[in-house]
């Protein structure tokens, strides 16, 4: 069976518009952990003791405490203005980047 050249011209062009969708979304995402990375750090590592840090963070975990923020049930005025411009499809997109994020950890050196 043959398919016709139409057929051709319509699949590469559905799978160009995936690709550039998955761009925009990335891009997307990426400009909002940009402002989360004001406060938490590079990629969600930060050296400030008083904020926690994002990179590797259980997903769940995130999109629980983005979502208590939002809704006011954990306190932090700066969290919940912030929260209140995301989405649930951004709180949800941000989790997995900040979960996707590799953290290694070294082990103490014992002093003998």
């Amino acid at each position: 069976m043959r398919t016709k050249p139409i057929q051709h011209v319509l699949l590469v062009a559905m799978m160009l518009w995936t690709t550039a969708g998955w761009a925009q979304d990335s891009a997307y995402i990426a400009q909002k952990a940009e402002f989360c990375e004001r406060c938490h750090g590079e990629k969600g590592f930060t050296d400030n003791p008083n904020m926690p840090k994002l990179a590797g963070q259980n997903k769940g975990y995130l999109i629980k405490q983005l979502n208590n923020f939002r809704r006011g049930l954990r306190k932090s005025t700066p969290m919940h203005q912030v929260t209140l411009t995301l989405s649930d499809e951004d709180i949800e997109n941000l989790a997995s980047y900040f979960n996707s994020i590799s953290i290694s950890l070294n082990e103490p050196e014992v002093a003998e």
